[in-house]
């Protein structure tokens, strides 16, 4: 299992832009992704479960991933979140 903690830095945190896109990313693995915020875990294929999340500026994010291909689903989330939200 890989595990990343991210600090969102967008103005918006994440709304439905970039959530989308982290769906779509994470959708391209076969691997299990979660986002974690807040004492909750979502899975990160999942819009609804994203969003629900509310994750505002500023907020600090958990992603694990677990599955055959978790390295390279890690290195393209973490990519994706770091063009588009964060550090």
């Amino acid at each position: 299992m890989k595990e990343q903690t991210f600090t969102i830095t967008d103005d918006t945190g994440i709304h439905a832009r970039p959530a989308t896109l982290l769906v779509n990313k994470a959708g391209q693995y076969e691997s299990h992704v979660e986002m974690h915020y807040n004492g909750k875990a979502v899975n990160l294929k999942s819009i609804m479960g994203v969003m629900s999340l509310g994750v505002p500026k500023g907020a600090e994010i958990k992603v694990t991933v677990e599955g055959s291909d978790e390295d390279q689903a890690m290195e393209g989330i973490t990519a994706a979140i770091r063009e588009q939200l964060g550090e």
